[in-house]
């Protein structure tokens, strides 16, 4: 019984933990590329992590869902290779926004690069 609530506890855990920051590197990722299509930031993450950190195409089509809610990213067609595609990019909003978190996740990321995690 246990085992079954840590494992539990640890799955959410790290499920909020993995969103926010896919989230943080998705609004990085706009800013950088101005706009992309899902698979293309998918490609991005992989590649801006050597691959460590890779969500899923639901887990980021929910983060970018959350994005659009928020207002933070807009979504858009355009066509590429004969077929539409939906693209995303930054809202000014999400200008805003990332430019505010940035101090804060570097914050964080020292803190946690320090001897929090030991």
């Amino acid at each position: 019984m246990f085992r079954d609530k840590k494992e539990k506890a640890l799955k959410k855990l790290m499920k909020d933990i993995r969103s926010g920051f896919y989230a943080y590197l998705v609004l990085l990722i706009l800013e950088q590329k101005e706009e992309l299509h899902g698979y293309a930031i998918r490609k991005e993450l992989e590649a801006m992590t050597n691959g460590h950190l890779v969500p899923s195409e639901g887990t980021l089509y929910d983060i970018l869902k959350s994005l659009k809610k928020y207002n933070l990213v807009e979504d858009f067609w355009v066509h590429s290779g004969g077929r539409p595609r939906k693209s995303y990019r930054l809202t000014s909003l999400g200008k805003e926004v990332l430019k505010e978190l940035k101090p804060e996740v570097l914050e964080i990321a020292r803190i946690i690069g320090g001897d929090l995690c030991e």
